[in-house]
């Protein structure tokens, strides 16, 4: 509660100071200081068959009313302030399930300053929303309305068609004392991350290229409490192991044709149980068409390549622990906007396969994109699913999708959109989710934005 009466207050006193510098000051573009003051307003609902959790070799019949059906609306106070070599933004976010006053979240969804400099060099501290090139790997996943920031520090240059961006995280629980930098149940992802990200875009042609590393360290070992004190557990002591990912996006880019290509390898460790890990080999590999002969209609299809570990057999209702391997072999796409890639309905990356098996995906994808009138925009996309390792006892397929969105733009800041997913899957899939509607499933969902500039202001 005192957080929330604490953003209250902000935010009256943001609007007070903001709307005395508007009556005082006129929309002068050569004035030096820019506020803005924003809303996002995100109104999402859903209503789900399928997919249901199965324990037993029993079918288990659900009545209507226990199907997935709700509500959930977001809220996002954006301010942001600019100067020449200054930049600064602030982003509240509250979310909750309509209905349930315990699910009510607030939090800090943004609040960084940037510092930049004449000749292109700048430096970017606090939590920030990142997002690069496709959003494969580093990307908000907006879609999951609780979207993605992280802590860091970026250290940047652009110019003359280059971009180099220098990504430092280091995250903690708090201020610890006793443990060192033990990092167990943190709000972010990883322990420590380091990343290098460089963009080109050639002049006079339609090419644009990117390189990626990353090395991301994840807390591994435990902290056991003995005697009233927390000390390292003998058995599996406190450590960091790291895991870099490297790889490339290229685009191209001419007047009716997008053609996109993207490689990335993992090496390093990886976690996988109780704060323990395993070497890990994964690679992936993705390619996308789109032609779009008018702004009318357009054509896509694409093919996308994850690799997996290798197959251990399991019965319905049956556990087999860990995959009987020494190596890990499924790619993991880390912090991208997953929903963006492989359907909507999440099913292979959001929600994970029994006991951490990861068989790796094979995603090939042909998509109709058009605007039949003004203000409406939609998708319709099939997806045909298969696991990338080869199965001792199942087929490689996982089923069939299909993908229907659409979109109506009332005004630059309304907008809603819609979207409906069936999903028809195999034994395959029923076999490795272990689930009794994993076969068959279906989706709807509809999303309201309001997004306005509620005003903006010089001085």
């Amino acid at each position: 509660m005192k957080s929330e009466k604490l953003a209250a207050v902000v935010f009256l006193f943001l609007c007070s100071s903001l709307y005395t510098t508007t009556c005082r000051a006129q929309a002068d573009s050569t004035k030096a200081n820019k506020i803005t003051l924003g809303l996002n307003f995100l109104a999402h609902g859903e209503i789900c068959g399928g997919g249901l959790p199965k324990s037993t070799k029993q079918e288990v019949s659900y009545p209507n009313e226990n199907l997935s059906a709700f509500l959930f609306g977001r809220t996002r106070l954006e301010v942001g302030y600019e100067r020449k070599w200054l930049e600064a933004k602030v982003v509240l976010q509250n979310q909750a399930i309509w209905g349930m006053q315990s699910s009510m979240t607030l939090n800090l969804y943004e609040g960084w300053v940037k510092m930049k400099a004449r000749s292109g060099l700048f430096a970017q501290v606090g939590r920030s929303a990142l997002s690069y090139d496709d959003e494969r790997i580093i990307g908000t996943n907006d879609f999951a309305t609780a979207s993605l920031s992280h802590d860091v520090a970026l250290l940047g240059y652009e110019g003359h068609g280059h971009k180099v961006h220098g990504i430092f995280a280091f995250n903690q629980n708090g201020d610890n004392v006793y443990t060192g930098t033990y990092y167990n149940n943190g709000s972010q992802y990883y322990k420590t991350m380091q990343t290098v990200w460089y963009h080109y875009d050639f002049p006079k042609f339609p090419l644009g290229a990117s390189l990626l590393f990353m090395n991301i360290g994840m807390q591994a070992g435990e902290y056991k409490l003995v005697d009233n004190q927390m000390l390292p557990d003998t058995q599996n002591p406190p450590r960091t192991e790291y895991q870099q990912l490297f790889g490339g996006y290229v685009t191209y880019h001419p007047k009716y044709l997008m053609v996109e290509g993207s490689y990335y390898r993992q090496t390093g460790q990886v976690m996988i149980a109780d704060m323990r890990c395993m070497p890990i080999r994964a690679w992936m590999a993705s390619a996308k068409v789109t032609i779009k002969p008018t702004d009318r209609y357009g054509f896509e299809l694409g093919y996308d390549y994850l690799s997996g570990d290798d197959f251990v057999p399991v019965t319905y209702g049956g556990t087999y622990g860990m995959p009987r391997h020494s190596v890990h072999g499924g790619f993991t796409p880390l912090y991208g906007s997953r929903t963006k890639f492989y359907g909507i309905m999440d099913y292979f990356y959001q929600s994970a396969y029994i006991n951490g098996f990861t068989p790796g995906l094979q995603n090939a994808f042909v998509g109709v994109i058009g605007s039949p009138i003004p203000k409406l925009s939609g998708r319709v996309a099939y997806h045909y699913l298969a696991v990338a390792t080869t199965l001792a006892d199942l087929g490689s397929t996982l089923g069939h999708s299909m993908d229907l969105n659409v979109q109506y733009d009332f005004t630059k800041d309304i907008s809603l959109m819609a979207g409906y997913t069936l999903m028809k899957g195999t034994e395959t899939m029923d076999r490795l989710k272990q689930g009794s509607g994993s076969k068959h499933a279906h989706w709807g969902w509809f999303s309201l934005v309001v997004s306005p500039t509620i005003f903006t202001t010089r001085f």
